[in-house]
């Protein structure tokens, strides 16, 4: 008999893992506690701009007309015990406010709302980013509060999404983890993932405690990548070097590799940021801290690299007062393909010069209601353009493709000033230099 899956949870994680189960020919039923998600949801409609992800849900939602049918929404926790085999947990994880620590009370409430419902077995499948440990505590309570007993079990399979690329991640991931403790989970979920591993993708069991450090571990080396050359850049500031000449020099190296050895404003978004300050927390409360005093020193460098486009911003109108300066902001979101300004590196610089007496001008091609909801005191414009008039000066803080390919010219014609400061070194300077633009980026020689 076909496995029957539910998806606690239908925020981005969840309602891409929801679509991607239904895709991969399993009967889906997702449940969230928000009455207008899941009304959203129902009509093919996603909360968040995610490429290909809509499109998916429409392939799939009962209801809608050509759809499988495979994917049902409910708010009925009964409903969702008695349909599915595997319980899939991808609530949110934030960062508890006022420290360091990572929020567990929606992974809380979510176990203590579903296990009483468990009267048969059942596997209870955690995605979410939680502290190592989490696993161990909430398989007892599980055990505790299921009508099913032992025969409701627990597994960690933590997720690996990429905005802007978490239908693919889904569907054909790198690599698939799982924590579990029986023969029994193991092959359950070798069931759920049968397609991605005959496409070839690994398969690594582990415990609990090394199946919730996994992604932790993962994110601190991207985190630790991106913030080493970012402090190169700093170097290279001090040294009159070219960090762009740099990286492209270490990256041939096979041993470091060239992604994410792009020197900018910095990392920022809903997971890298919290996911290190979580793990840093963690390792305090088992004692080992000193082995994570690194990442204090990752996040310290990031952090600093905002102040630092905001210092190269006046420098360029002067080095006076951003008062009565028109500064154009060309992007809100953390990174491109997404709608997501949480942490965002590019509204932090924004919102700080605005504070500072600047009048600033944002445009992103999808993040824009999402800012002003965050920045409703800063000015939007519906364009690159539009935004870049009477600029006095430009600042490029995310690398969208729309950016990229602007006629340099033409933005010429409307701006002020012919400055432009690129944040995320992104841009081709001889093109920007040649259309009578200066060019400046962190890291690299001013012509």
């Amino acid at each position: 008999m076909a496995l029957k899956i539910t998806v606690i949870g239908t925020g981005y994680l969840g309602a891409t893992h929801a679509a991607a189960m239904a895709e991969l020919g399993f009967e889906v039923l997702g449940l969230d506690v928000v009455p207008e998600k899941i009304e959203m949801l129902q009509r093919g409609e996603v909360p968040m701009f995610e490429p290909g992800l809509e499109e998916l849900l429409r392939k799939h939602v009962a209801g809608i007309e050509g759809s499988t049918g495979r994917l049902r929404f409910t708010m009925d926790w009964a409903e969702v015990g008695a349909f599915g085999d595997v319980h899939f947990v991808c609530v949110n994880t934030p960062q508890k406010h006022g420290e360091y620590a990572c929020d567990m009370s929606y992974v809380d409430a979510a176990f203590e709302a579903l296990a009483p419902h468990l009267h048969g077995p059942a596997l209870v499948v955690g995605k979410s980013t939680v502290p190592v440990g989490s696993a161990e505590r909430l398989a007892a309570r599980l055990a505790e509060l299921a009508p099913a007993g032992a025969d409701a079990e627990l597994a960690w399979n933590p997720e690996f999404l990429r905005e802007g690329f978490a239908v693919n991640d889904t569907l054909h991931p790198d690599r698939i983890v799982v924590g579990v403790r029986g023969e029994r989970s193991e092959k359950l979920l070798r069931e759920v993932y049968v397609t991605p591993v005959a496409e070839g993708t690994p398969f690594v069991v582990t415990d609990f405690p090394t199946a919730e450090l996994v992604k932790t571990s993962a994110n601190s080396f991207l985190a630790t990548k991106i913030s080493f050359i970012n402090a190169m850049a700093e170097v290279c500031e001090a040294a009159g070097g070219d960090v762009a000449k740099l990286a492209e020099a270490i990256g041939y190296d096979e041993r470091i590799g060239n992604k994410f050895l792009r020197a900018g404003i910095g990392f920022g978004g809903g997971c890298l940021p919290k996911d290190i300050r979580a793990f840093m927390a963690r390792a305090g409360e088992l004692g080992a801290d000193q082995a994570l005093t690194f990442l204090r020193e990752i996040d310290s460098i990031n952090m600093r690299r905002r102040g630092q486009m905001v210092e190269m911003a006046r420098d360029a109108l002067g080095g006076g007062s951003f008062l009565g300066k028109r500064v154009a902001v060309l992007g809100a979101t953390f990174k491109p393909d997404s709608d997501d300004v949480r942490d965002s590196p590019a509204l932090n610089v924004a919102g700080q010069i605005h504070l500072q007496g600047g009048q600033v001008t944002v445009y992103d091609p999808k993040g824009m209601a999402n800012a002003k909801r965050l920045f409703p005191t800063l000015g939007y414009a519906d364009s690159a353009a539009e935004a870049v008039r009477g600029a006095d000066v430009v600042l490029h803080l995310t690398e969208w493709r729309e950016f990229r390919e602007l006629d340099p010219a033409a933005l010429g014609e409307v701006a002020s000033s012919r400055v432009i400061l690129d944040g995320r070194n992104a841009l081709d300077p001889e093109a920007w230099r040649r259309a009578g633009w200066t060019y400046r980026a962190m890291g690299r020689p001013t012509a």
